[in-house]
Order: C-alpha cells, then sequence, then structure tokens
C-alpha cells in the first residue's frame, strides 16, 4: 500500500517532468504566475487539484494524463530499448555519400576552372600581341 502511495505523488512527478524537460522551478513558476515557492510546495504535494494539474500540465508540454500515468520505469525502458550506442567504428556518423567523391569532384572543378582561366590569359596575351603589330 505504501508503494502505491509512493508511485502516485503527483508532486514528484511534476517535478521529475520539470526536471527531464530541463526547466527549473523558477520557470515553471513564470509560467504558471505564481512564486517559486509556490511551486516547491506543489512538488512536495501528494496531490494537486485538477484544474491547477491541467494549468501545470500545459506548462510543461504535456497532458494531464502524461502527469498522472509518468512513471520513471517507463521512461527509462523507453530509453533502454530505443538508444544505441555503436562503437564499432570509430568514424560511424551515417554519412549518405562518399566524402572523396565530394572530394574528387572539388578537384576536378578546380582543374576545369584553372584551365579556364589559363586559357583566358593565353587569349589576352594574343589580343596584346596582336595590337602590338
Amino acid at each position: 500500500m505504501e508503494t502505491k502511495t509512493k508511485n502516485n505523488h503527483i508532486g514528484r512527478k511534476i517535478s521529475r517532468i520539470r526536471e527531464l524537460r530541463g526547466m527549473k522551478q523558477e520557470t515553471l513558476a513564470e509560467e504558471l504566475g505564481i512564486s517559486q515557492q509556490a511551486v516547491s510546495n506543489i512538488e512536495n504535494s501528494e496531490k494537486v487539484d485538477d484544474a491547477k494539474l491541467e494549468e501545470i500540465a500545459r506548462a510543461l508540454g504535456v497532458t494531464k494524463e502524461g502527469i498522472e500515468n509518468f512513471s520513471e520505469e517507463a521512461i527509462l525502458n523507453i530509453i533502454g530499448n530505443t538508444y544505441h550506442v555503436d562503437n564499432s567504428s570509430a568514424v560511424n556518423y551515417g554519412c549518405t555519400f562518399n566524402p572523396l567523391d565530394k572530394l574528387i569532384d572539388a578537384y576536378d572543378e578546380n582543374k576545369k576552372l584553372y584551365e579556364r582561366l589559363l586559357q583566358a590569359e593565353k587569349d589576352k596575351v594574343a589580343y596584346l600581341e596582336k595590337l602590338v603589330k
């Protein structure tokens, strides 16, 4: 019975959701138009009236039911089942193209530009020689 009460402590759930959202008590207090001490009192309360819970849920960007049904274990299970780190490769950044191909393309483009510049200079020299004659 005591465990059930502990798991259904709405204030702790609000506190944990606020922390997971990266929000300080002061920020939540500002959103709700109350003092930081009032937020602290709410987070220490086992129960919160429905209207206030609705307002807090809106400020936290969740639903009232989301707060009521919040479970730390469920969050840890979701993170554990969806987050995967593959350390088998030193360079595993999900590149969708071959960087060497891009490097070769850039090299070819530079070569073409250089050839055009060289041709323009040759044309200029030929034109100047023609004017001198």
